[in-house]
């Protein structure tokens, strides 16, 4: 069992040994495949258990996804211009956004921060509503792992509802 007595509990382990499994196709595979995959979870848990269970669970992945990348791929630093940087660095390296910082009180416990580029909603159809709740968990968690403070995180912008970025409010939680 992965962890404990669950088939499916987490484990970094479980990203496996990238050269060993594919060392003809490597790390790479296109964009479509992550969101086709993304999309029928979606699709599959909200007919089970309805639309606000499955953001639920999409934020909950999305935490558990930033504590385990915090812990794996940055640094740890209590300066937030070296936290970002690297987050920064990090994010562009594996293609997964470019975050920037639009405004910061980390003494109010306030950010407003972008990603453009995104993995999740990037070039999709307008839908009149934010896809990006599993991103708002992570970067609830990175904050929280970077700070030890607990975030609230809510996407305020989407490229789904016409905006061409993703903009994210994030509150410290105390």
């Amino acid at each position: 069992m992965a962890n404990g007595n669950r088939k499916y509990g987490f484990s970094w382990s479980l990203l496996g040994d990238i050269q060993e499994g594919r060392p003809n196709l490597g790390n790479q595979t296109r964009l479509e495949v992550y969101r086709l995959m993304q999309f029928c979870f979606r699709d599959v848990i909200e007919r089970h258990v309805g639309t606000e269970k499955t953001d639920q669970i999409f934020y909950e992945a999305g935490a558990l996804a930033g504590k385990e990348f915090y812990e794996h791929m940055i640094t740890p630093t209590s300066d937030l211009n070296e936290f970002v940087r690297q987050l920064q660095q990090v994010l562009k390296d594996l293609a997964i956004g470019i975050l920037r910082i639009e405004r910061a009180d980390m003494e109010k416990g306030e950010l407003v921060l972008t990603i453009s580029e995104d993995l999740d909603c990037s070039g999709l159809p307008e839908l009149d509503f934010e896809t990006c709740v599993y991103d708002e968990g992570f970067i609830a968690s990175l904050l929280e792992s970077h700070s030890g403070t607990p975030f609230k995180v809510r996407e305020i912008d989407c490229w789904c509802t016409g905006d061409r970025t993703c903009r994210f409010s994030a509150t410290a939680i105390r």
